[in-house]
């Protein structure tokens, strides 16, 4: 563990400052795919090669559960990498690679087997300023794979701890507080067709619904995401908690591998699945965040779940009447919907125990239907004001039903 520890800071820290003064001549570093390569090496090591147009401060280390190697970067450029054609070794299972937050890149390496660092190193030419990051994986054990994790905390590459908010949010009188949580971001692309993505049309479309919000009146929008970077689980429920959200509204377009799937459907919080589906989707979006290079190793103890479980006795019932009006709306505004509109999952997204929270699958990509009304801005437009009504509807029928509300 001491030796891990000493080589990631070496290796955080050699490049520093050349990095540093190397950035400044010009934007992003780029990768050369042509000249970088992931494959396996004698005696089941694995060798990672990644050119770059300049030199940057970086940072590797492991995670568990799953098994992944993490590398931080001062944020590069990765287009025209091809992770999966880039990926050649049978031990990575899974690689992917962009944007973590503003300013810093991730790219994250699913293990099949546990791997140790080795060596890692990054050489910069002089002249040029173009850099080759080179990191060898060699097989270990179990228990020194598992004496080697965890996610190191240093102040130039991690937010600090969220602090408490001085003041409440003013808040103004009749107006709905709305936060819209684009699925996926950054290094998490979500669903993939072709060239479409799930990230980018969650972001798409949470701009056109914002915007159908604020002219509609009534409504104060924040979103917690406003570019192609990646937020966890666990920070889009803070950023609801911290604006003192109403409502919260999480929008994607998956992909399901078996079945025909189509038309938008609303999810709400439950321990049990209403069905295969549902449940495969909510563990897809667990995993998916674990895969971005996030260390969940902390738990709620005991006594914070029988709180939050009480506090979600009473949101959960106007959580319902959200998503049913928001189906209702939907509808209105030409949908399609779902057969089975109304489903149950346990997304941790959906886990703000005093916030009415739904995820909202605009549609499916899996579906060739969905996928081409999801490219439509005018399909979105429509679906836009059909969720602008469920909202609208919502607001007057839980007004009308708060003085029911036990104090």
């Amino acid at each position: 563990m001491t030796r891990f520890l000493a080589l990631l800071a070496l290796c955080a820290g050699m490049i520093w400052a050349s990095a540093a003064r190397a950035q400044d001549l010009s934007g992003l570093a780029r990768v050369d795919p042509s000249q970088s390569a992931l494959s396996d090496a004698r005696g089941g090591a694995v060798d990672l090669r990644l050119t770059l147009s300049q030199g940057v401060p970086w940072r590797v280390f492991m995670l568990d559960a799953p098994r992944r190697l993490v590398i931080d970067f001062r944020e590069v450029d990765w287009t025209g990498l091809d992770t999966a054609a880039f990926d050649q070794s049978a031990v990575v299972s899974d690689l992917r690679a962009g944007r973590y937050r503003p300013g810093w890149t991730r790219m994250v390496a699913l293990l099949e087997q546990p791997l140790l660092l080795q060596t890692a190193e990054m050489r910069t030419d002089a002249q040029s300023g173009g850099a080759v990051l080179s990191l060898r994986l060699a097989p270990g054990s179990e228990a020194d794979f598992a004496a080697a994790v965890g996610a190191p905390r240093d102040p130039r590459w991690d937010l600090p701890p969220p602090a408490q908010l001085a003041e409440p949010r003013p808040r103004r009188d009749g107006v709905i507080r709305v936060v819209l949580d684009p699925g996926h971001g950054g290094v998490d692309s979500g669903a993939e067709r072709g060239a479409i993505n799930e990230k980018t049309l969650m972001l798409t479309f949470a701009r056109e619904l914002e915007d159908a919000l604020r002219r509609a009146g009534g409504f104060e929008v924040i979103q917690t995401r406003t570019g192609d970077y990646f937020v966890s689980l666990d920070r889009r429920i803070a950023i609801a908690h911290d604006a003192q959200a109403d409502i919260f509204l999480s929008l994607h377009a998956d992909a399901l591998a078996e079945g025909g799937a189509h038309g938008a459907t609303v999810y709400v919080l439950s321990k049990e699945a209403s069905d295969e589906a549902s449940a495969a989707l909510a563990e897809r979006h667990d995993r998916d965040d674990l895969l971005s290079g996030i260390d969940l190793s902390a738990a709620d103890d005991q006594v914070t779940g029988i709180l939050l479980d009480l506090a979600r006795q009473e949101t959960q019932p106007r959580t319902e009447h959200l998503a049913r009006a928001l189906i209702e709306g939907m509808g209105q505004g030409g949908g399609p919907m779902n057969r089975r509109p109304l489903r149950r999952a346990a997304f941790s997204v959906l886990k703000a125990a005093d916030i009415p929270s739904v995820l909202v699958e605009i549609g499916f990509l899996s579906s060739p239907r969905d996928l081409k009304n999801l490219q439509d801005p005018e399909w979105r437009a429509r679906m836009a004001e059909g969720i602008r009504l469920g909202l609208q509807l919502w607001a007057r029928e839980d007004a009308a039903r708060r003085p029911l509300v036990r104090n």
